[in-house]
């Protein structure tokens, strides 16, 4: 099993298991109220909400990477929106009317005033879900979270790797396909990239031009070397798609790839628009690898300091480049170029 599906499987098993929590609060009041009796409401809620979350779960994890799924969640805001809560909207109104938690339990099934506000908090609930499932995609899961609990509202320091994936010949390539032709093309490669970055626990910080900025909290990025591993396998899912790309665009991506790590500054910045930065030479200094990269024609170039801070990377290949004096910095950086034996 890889490890997108160990990560999609455990993701479904949370959801899962908060659908029914949630189930068996919101039961648990009604059944009371009506009943009298919470055990048997807390049942009728934990079928519910074990239904429900399992199956608009695996719909948002796995039918997301169907070619229908795939073109709901590429569609403008609001026609996702719309289109999943008409979908789950249907789903939770077919569960309320037909009861089958209530039916297992052996109770009357109510009609009237009760089933109509059970409907009224499904449709609720579930539009609430999905409008802050669809803003975490948008601004991302990680920097939703941050932004919710007030992480960085005061700056902090905090020790990061950052990783920097540029798409090679881009600026060749747009002058044959023209802007909107590329824009294509980076999207493309930008969507297939992404669940490389999840499957490894990256943060996606910035896209910029054709390039992008992944990070990790060094204490995350530290297991399983799991940024050199990020960039493996986004290269594995752009070769994966290679026949693709040479049929609607007449060319392979190829990206190459700088990895550092050090303290940044974290913190809330902005004011009509707000975002969360990081500040520090770490960024400067996996830049200048990233040009270190293109100067030597290598893939993946990374500091010394970023692979000493790695774990578990017995199965990368290192050739020492030597010390260089980037720009920008008075003492030389010993630096490796990173290849991957295929075994991974």
């Amino acid at each position: 099993m890889s490890a997108g599906t160990r990560r999609r499987l455990r993701l479904l098993g949370r959801i899962m298991l908060f659908g029914t929590l949630i189930g068996v609060a919101y039961s648990l009041i009604l059944q009371l109220t009506v009943y009298g009796v919470p055990l048997t409401g807390a049942m009728i809620g934990a079928i519910h909400g074990l239904l429900l979350s399992g199956t608009i779960g695996a719909l948002e994890i796995f039918g997301v990477r169907t070619p229908p799924g795939r073109a709901v969640e590429q569609a403008p805001f609001m026609v996702t929106f719309g289109v999943k809560a008409a979908v789950y909207g249907s789903m939770i109104a077919l569960v309320n009317l037909y009861e089958p938690g209530t039916r297992l339990v052996g109770l009357r099934i109510l009609t009237g005033s009760v089933q109509v506000i059970g409907l009224i908090f499904s449709f609720v609930a579930t539009a609430a879900f999905l409008f802050v499932l669809q803003l975490s995609q948008i601004v991302g899961g990680r920097t939703l979270r941050d932004w919710v609990l007030g992480r960085y509202h005061r700056p902090r320091q905090e020790h990061r790797f950052f990783l920097f994936v540029d798409v090679a010949g881009s600026t060749r390539l747009a002058e044959r396909l023209g802007p909107a032709g590329v824009h294509h093309f980076l999207n493309r490669i930008f969507v297939l990239a992404s669940e490389p970055v999840d499957d490894h626990r990256g943060e996606i910080y910035q896209y910029v031009g054709d390039e992008i900025v992944i990070t990790w909290r060094e204490s995350d990025g530290r297991t399983g070397a799991r940024p050199l591993g990020c960039f493996f396998g986004i290269e594995r899912a752009l070769r994966a798609a290679s026949a693709e790309f040479v049929r609607d665009f007449g060319v392979a991506p190829r990206v190459r790839g700088a990895l550092h790590a050090g303290p940044v500054i974290v913190g809330e910045v902005g004011g009509s628009k707000r975002d969360i930065v990081f500040h520090g030479d770490v960024l400067n200094t996996t830049s200048r690898l990233e040009d270190l990269a293109r100067e030597h024609d290598r893939g993946l170039v990374a500091s010394a300091i970023a692979l000493e801070a790695c774990r578990d990377a017995e199965g990368y290949a290192l050739q020492d480049l030597g010390a260089h004096v980037l720009r920008g910095r008075a003492r030389p950086m010993p630096v490796y170029a990173v290849t991957c034996d295929g075994a991974l």
